[in-house]
């Protein structure tokens, strides 16, 4: 049962960047890891790649209030980083949204939300700042594409994003 809390949070279907802007006044993202490797196995299929193929990884955390309030992890296939998204995997600080959201011909696929148990490799990539650590963290995941390249973005929802 998804936790009442994040509800709202997890089904919006809009953009969660401008949601936080609108929310925070400080809102800033926090690039944590850029790298190619290797994507967890639940990834490779909705994004058509093999489980032994790198791709890029972009690990950042949003930021309001001064405090971590989502992690987000998004897997980006080699062959996704070409024409439009050619710049994706340089940008740094800003956010990954703002630039999927901007283009009208990009299309999302339905949202998948998941429980994190501690366990769970996300749920650890999340939490590794963290002094105490929830007994569970909710998530939600979805696949952009534009033109036939894919992108997944796993949105972690964290704590203090409920606290204000």
């Amino acid at each position: 049962m998804m936790s009442g809390e994040y509800h709202r949070w997890l089904i919006d279907n809009g953009s969660l960047t401008v949601r936080l802007q609108q929310k925070y006044t400080d809102f800033l993202v926090k690039p944590l890891l850029l790298t190619y490797a290797k994507p967890f196995l639940d990834e490779a299929a909705p994004l058509a790649i093999s489980v032994r193929k790198n791709a890029l990884i972009r690990e950042v955390t949003l930021m309001g209030n001064q405090q971590a309030i989502v992690f987000a992890h998004s897997v980006l296939p080699r062959n996704s980083l070409c024409g439009r998204w050619l710049g994706l995997s340089r940008l740094g600080s800003k956010p990954l949204g703002a630039a999927l959201f901007a283009n009208p011909q990009v299309r999302r696929t339905p949202l998948s939300y998941k429980k994190l148990s501690p366990q769970h490799a996300l749920y650890q990539h999340a939490t590794q700042s963290m002094q105490v650590r929830p007994l569970c963290l909710w998530a939600r995941r979805s696949v952009f594409t534009l033109n036939c390249a894919n992108i997944m973005v796993t949105e972690v929802f964290l704590p203090p994003l409920l606290a204000t």
